[in-house]
């Protein structure tokens, strides 16, 4: 028999925010799955960490390298290989890939129903709006159902969100396998309002949680953000809850395997004016539980993992055979195959154009010289932008960039990050030395 698949994606979560106190939800699954620790997105932005997800490329493969850019037509989707192998295919939350932003285009469904063709082929249920923070803030707001008409909701966002989800469960009739995609905005901060918004009734309990030490020392808006922050995520883990309740009470649970990650982490101000587009850990370094199926024993697993991983092992879990085209490796496989990456290679895109790669003891940065990535999405030459020795170094406080004891590694990281750009599809670059030390 398949296996069900639910694929639960929070919006802008660190990976240090999953614990007993604020994630005791998450941490049951982590207890009968595999909690993957070195989990990183491959694109800290939201609209490109979808597309990579949904297409199985990145975002310079996939040419949805920046926000407002719909998944290319060329390209078959995700959820059509699981629709060929008679799963049904359901999507709830943030869609974040129809409108198109770019000079002369201009469709936009920013705030009006995703046409069927654009919905990236999930075509049992849909509950969904393309720029979910366009259409609702913490409290209130409304999506769209398949048929385009639009559903209101009243209440805590990320409790309405998970709602249509639990619908989605109850009114299904079918003895298919289902492949369901829960995208939820929390705790990302709402645009509109310029604030994180946590659930009014229990932000107050995490109003003296601690501040990571990476963010602490740099200045940022943390002290103000981050109970509400916090108190959404504790939210999220509420609803983790109830999603596996539900579960059990229709005898899927036992059939079930669930992902529960982020597209990227928060970084609250401290590397650059907003709280992504930047090579640091906090904006790219994201949690990564899955329970279920080969996923069990309560493993705690160190592994290099990329979010472009988690494409082909979505398909390995339902018995689909994964594309070549793939640029990712499923985690069954390399689990089976006791094999391990050297490294997650990371694209960044519209704060600058640049590349990284992070290793177990290395974060090693590039970019170009231009002030926005706005300017283009890729480039022939970079300059070396950062490199920190995490085992020394954990929070990225000392950039050892121009560190002349480090020149043997800058080479050796140079080198290996060339051939992660060449593979995902990019020109062979010249990187040159930096010109300066960037202090955050």
């Amino acid at each position: 028999m398949k296996p069900n698949i639910i694929f639960y994606f929070s919006d802008q979560q660190r990976w240090d925010t999953v614990n007993e106190k604020v994630t005791p939800n998450l941490m049951k699954l982590a207890e009968n799955g595999v909690n993957f620790t070195n989990s990183y997105t491959c694109q800290p932005v939201c609209g490109p960490a979808r597309a990579c997800l949904q297409t199985g490329l990145y975002a310079t493969q996939n040419r949805c390298y920046w926000n407002g850019i719909p998944l290319p037509k060329d390209i078959k989707p995700l959820a059509e290989y699981f629709n060929d192998a008679g799963y049904e295919t359901a999507y709830v939350g943030k869609w974040h890939l129809a409108s198109d932003r770019l000079p002369n285009v201009g469709f936009h469904c920013e705030t009006s129903a995703v046409p069927e063709n654009l919905r990236g082929g999930y075509k049992d249920w849909w509950r969904a709006a393309d720029v979910l923070e366009f259409t609702s803030h913490g409290y209130d707001g409304y999506v769209f159902d398949d048929e385009n008409r639009k559903v209101d909701f009243k209440g805590y966002r990320a409790d309405c969100i998970n709602d249509f989800a639990l619908q989605y469960l109850d009114q299904k009739t079918s003895d298919k396998p289902f492949f369901m995609f829960v995208s939820h905005i929390e705790p990302h901060h709402q645009n509109d309002h310029h604030c994180y918004e946590g659930p009014k009734d229990t932000v107050d309990r995490f109003k003296n949680y601690p501040i990571p030490p990476d963010l602490s020392f740099l200045p940022g808006d943390y002290n103000e953000m981050y109970p509400d922050y916090i108190a959404a995520i504790n939210r999220l883990d509420d609803n983790v809850g109830r999603l596996v309740k539900k579960l059990k009470e229709k005898g899927l649970y036992d059939n079930t395997v669930i992902i529960y990650t982020s597209d990227h982490g928060s970084h609250f101000k401290t590397r650059n004016l907003e709280y992504k587009r930047s090579c640091h850990d906090s904006a790219t370094h994201t949690p990564l539980i899955i329970s279920g199926g080969m996923f069990k024993g309560g493993i705690t697993d160190d592994r290099l993992v990329s979010l472009i991983d988690l494409p082909p092992t979505l398909l390995d879990i339902a018995g689909i055979p994964i594309p070549k085209s793939y640029s990712g490796v499923s985690l069954l496989k390399e689990m089976r195959e006791n094999e391990e990456r050297d490294c997650v290679f990371i694209q960044i895109s519209e704060s600058q154009c640049g590349r990284a790669i992070r290793t177990k003891r290395y974060k090693y940065s590039v970019r170009t010289l231009a002030p926005t990535g706005y300017v283009a999405y890729n480039s022939n030459v970079y300059f070396e932008d950062y490199l920190y020795d995490l085992s020394v170094d954990p929070i990225e406080k000392n950039n050892l960039i121009k560190s002349p004891q480090y020149s043997a590694v800058r080479a050796e990281l140079r080198e290996m990050l060339i051939n992660e750009m060449v593979k995902a599809g990019e020109k062979r670059p010249k990187i040159l030395p930096a010109l300066f030390v960037r202090k955050k």
